[in-house]
């Protein structure tokens, strides 16, 4: 299927799945409906120019959407065409929402407007309704092909999932996101099953450290590997769309070649710059590419990339495939597998293959919420931007026009009145010297009392309350850094923790501190019992909208390391041929403190791919790898991770 094809005209047939489910029941013919519709996606557009697809609530949604993350300038328009079966009037909605109406927050800052051959429809969008719904856009006169445009207002986090042309003036379409997702693949001309996408020895979702690890682990002892990441970059946390720095030491006694294919995949040492932080830098200082170079030199990996895991086929508590749906053409595919891991952070493979996990009832560690400023009238970082308006930003400084005003924002968290890290005298656990330096650090983290796993969107969006709530309070109520902006921000959320699928063996805090030595210790753990929750001098009147945190740390959270933690904690105890690695392997809580660190679970991803290698060649389970062949487990992990069979 050509890009540009993915529009197209309904009849009866395809109106009805998107009929509510009242007018469904009353149907009895599909003659009881008509139209004709086209349906356009937003992730599909031909241009997507500066929006960004954000993949995140596809679970919850069954779709991506465009987000306009401008920092407050509006980007660049995104646009494509449109060829009509018939001329004349249209009734057009568009699937959006006014992002901080959760909040009952004033302004709606996400406007934007829909552009047809660069005229504007009198409706705004962005403006009405807490939930994704359809927004009508009225109705208007179209010719046979237009260019349709989304046209962003703001800068400030706008968003569009899909936009529906109606013939039928009548017709209102529903949320339902049963209906509408058939809907969506009946007009895409999408087959109802998934296309082949090949058998494996061994199937690994989720392409962070963890499982690009272990897809390269597997791969180098023989196997064939697919890796599914749903991300057009590798490294998860660790890339440059999340920038958090990779921890915990590689190359421990007595295994020192164990986290030799994570440091293959690690950005190279950096200084701590002028902020003493390695997080949230420049881009390329993550090095995304050099992960997808060491991948593509394996031939035995194929590489999924920007493709979600979206269901699981199993038979008798072993998985046999997944199934994954790109996030840019909708189309599904069928991986086949003998083995397979959950690398996914959010434990998606084991969730819906039915394993057992936990996760925990109230008090989550939250998302990070990385982000940075820059000075406008220093070249050199000028120079360097990472801005959308990079052009216009390098001209203004060359002829001297370096102020950098920014609006107030009523929607945002209200911060004029609060301390905050960065603002005077108050710094973050940890934080720099310099005020600019306590901006975007590790700390500032929010989601502790929500889900990590439906309420994704909404901790991501509080992340953006609160960046917003702090800038405006330092440049429009301090009246300070007149030349500095807003240099970058994470749209893709940073998670510490989600749900945990158990194995075997759970690992507790406690075995760390009373170090309890288990005889199948495959991966070191070097950082801290380090569990996050709101920092209390930050918190005050923020019930629910907590976005800074504070770590475990000193007597009772440290102990002797490296700490080798064990292999049971790698594989499912019900699903026979399920391995994990990453944070949503078998640990408690606070046990996850220690583990989740992205370096640390490399080297589990290079544990599980070695086992599942074993699992090939005497055919058998991740379990009877520690029962009958821990040995031989122990025997490759002396071997330099570069060595190939």
């Amino acid at each position: 299927m050509k890009r540009r094809q993915f529009i197209n005209t309904v009849g009866k047939a395809t109106l009805l799945l998107l009929a509510p489910v009242e007018l469904l029941a009353k149907s009895k013919t599909l003659d009881d409906i008509s139209g004709e519709f086209i349906f356009v996606e937003a992730e599909q557009f031909i241009n997507q120019g500066g929006w960004e697809l954000d993949q995140q609530s596809m679970d919850q949604m069954g779709s991506p959407y465009l987000l306009a993350h401008g920092l407050g300038i509006p980007v660049e328009d995104a646009t494509t065409e449109i060829v009509f079966p018939k001329v004349g009037k249209y009734r057009i909605w568009v699937r959006t929402r006014d992002w901080v109406a959760p909040w009952k927050a004033p302004g709606a800052p996400g406007k934007f407007q829909l552009l047809l051959d660069n005229k504007p429809l009198t409706e705004t969008f962005g403006t009405k309704g807490a939930d994704w719904h359809w927004h009508d856009g009225g109705v208007t006169e179209v010719s046979k092909k237009i260019e349709l445009s989304l046209h962003d207002l703001t800068g400030f986090e706008g968003r569009c999932e899909a936009i529906l042309f109606c013939k039928d003036l009548n017709f209102k379409p529903v949320n339902d996101v049963t209906a509408l997702t058939k809907f969506r693949r009946k007009l895409l001309g999408l087959p109802e099953q998934p296309k082949d996408g090949g058998s494996f020895d061994f199937v690994v979702s989720g392409g962070g450290f963890a499982g690009t690890c272990a897809a390269l682990a597997a791969a180098r002892n023989g196997l064939t590997v697919a890796l599914i990441q749903d991300r057009p970059v590798l490294g998860g946390n660790g890339s440059s769309e999340v920038r958090v720095w990779p921890e915990g030491h590689t190359k421990q006694k007595p295994y020192t070649h164990v986290g030799e294919i994570v440091d293959e995949i690690a950005p190279s040492a950096i200084d701590l710059g002028k902020y003493g932080t390695r997080n949230a830098r420049l881009g390329e200082s993550y090095d995304d590419q050099r992960k997808i170079e060491v991948i593509k030199k394996e031939p035995r990996i194929t590489l999924f990339l920007e493709e979600r895991v979206i269901k699981v086929l199993q038979e008798n508590n072993a998985v046999n495939a997944v199934v994954s749906q790109n996030t840019r053409t909708a189309i599904h595919t069928k991986i086949k597998g003998n083995f397979f891991a959950d690398c996914t952070g959010d434990a998606t493979v084991g969730f819906l293959a039915g394993a057992d996990f936990e996760i925990s009832g109230s008090g989550f560690m939250g998302f990070s919420n990385m982000w940075n400023v820059m000075d406008a009238a220093n070249k050199e970082e000028v120079l360097k931007c990472e801005c959308k308006d990079k052009t216009a930003l390098t001209l203004s400084c060359e002829i001297g026009e370096v102020e950098q005003p920014f609006p107030r924002c009523p929607w945002a968290l209200d911060l004029s009145d609060k301390p905050f890290p960065g603002r005077a005298n108050y710094k973050g656990q940890w934080g720099s010297e310099d005020p600019l330096g306590n901006l975007g650090g590790w700390f500032w983290e929010s989601g502790f009392d929500k889900d990590p796993i439906t309420d994704v969107e909404k901790i991501r969006d509080l992340n953006f309350r609160a960046m917003y709530g702090a800038w405006d309070a330092l440049k429009n109520v301090d009246k300070l850094y007149p030349n500095h902006r807003l240099g970058w921000s994470a749209f893709i959320s940073g998670k510490r923790e989600s749900r945990r699928l158990m194995g075997d063996l759970k690992l507790t805090a406690d075995n760390f501190r009373d170090k309890v030595d288990f005889e199948d210790g495959v991966f070191p753990c070097s950082w801290g019992i380090d569990v996050h929750t709101p920092h209390e001098s930050f918190d005050e009147d923020l019930k629910g909208e907590e976005f800074i945190s504070f770590a475990t740390t000193g007597k009772g959270y440290d102990y002797e390391g490296p700490y080798w933690a064990p292999y049971r904690a790698l594989y499912s105890r019900n699903i026979t041929n399920l391995f994990m690695a990453g944070r949503n392997i078998s640990v408690s809580r606070e046990g996850l403190g220690p583990v989740r660190v992205m370096k640390t679970c490399g080297m589990m991803g290079e544990a599980i791919g070695k086992a599942a290698s074993i699992c090939i060649n005497h055919k058998t389970t991740p379990r009877d790898v520690y029962k009958n062949h821990l040995n031989k487990l122990k025997e490759l992990m002396k071997q330099p991770g570069a060595k190939r069979v």
